[in-house]
């Protein structure tokens, strides 16, 4: 699940800022462990991985390449379909 900087209402049919989050590193590497944990059941040897699943995984190893904790949840990777 992609982490989300800003929480939207709607209102009279149009959407409407509630506030912007910021995250500090420490949130960023938990989400990014947690979601690397919940695909790590497609890297067991007995199955190929798709080369779209290696390329997001490696995507959430780098996260922390970002210059802030902000930067990276905006470009926070998005899990491929599954196949």
């Amino acid at each position: 699940m992609p982490l989300s900087r800003v929480r939207h209402t709607h209102s009279a049919g149009q959407d409407v800022l509630i506030e912007e989050i910021h995250y500090t590193w420490e949130e960023v590497r938990v989400q990014r462990d947690i979601e690397l944990k919940l695909t790590d059941w497609r890297a067991v040897k007995d199955r190929t991985m798709s080369q779209a699943w290696k390329d997001y995984r490696q995507a959430l190893r780098d996260i922390t390449e970002h210059p802030d904790a902000d930067t990276a949840a905006d470009h926070w990777p998005e899990a491929p379909s599954d196949e």
